[in-house]
């Protein structure tokens, strides 16, 4: 079973706006921090946006700064992922991932334990 469940993923006109969310499925843990990740077929994964419960801190690629928002729920294990302004670049599958280690490479595959399935975003131009 898929610890991590995205949904919210779709088609979208450039310009426009798509909100991703992502719970924990049927596991019961607790996570430092979670963080969006995004991969296009043949690239590596790259870092999307990460929120760190204790301190609230929300970090973002360069890429995403100004256009996207992440927020969520420690407790629960929920993240969401608020994508504004969307263009046709950023069309590829968005994953979710949580850290239970207090990683200190949230920017990073390797500081997160746990990944949902995908979902995938479709800007059109």
């Amino acid at each position: 079973q898929v610890p991590l469940v995205e949904s919210g993923g779709g088609l979208v006109q450039a310009g426009g706006s798509l909100r991703l969310s992502c719970a924990a499925s049927g596991r019961t843990f607790s996570s430092y921090g979670m963080g969006w990740f995004r991969q296009a077929p043949g690239k590596e994964r790259e870092f999307v946006a990460a929120i760190r419960w204790s301190v609230g801190s929300t970090y973002y690629a360069d890429s995403v700064k100004g256009r996207f928002t992440i927020s969520g729920d420690g407790p629960r294990n929920a993240v969401y992922l608020q994508m504004n302004h969307l263009k046709p670049v950023d069309t590829t599958v968005y994953y979710c991932a949580a850290d239970l280690q207090a990683s200190t490479i949230l920017g990073f595959p390797t500081g997160y334990d746990l990944w949902g399935q995908g979902t995938q975003i479709t800007v059109v131009s």
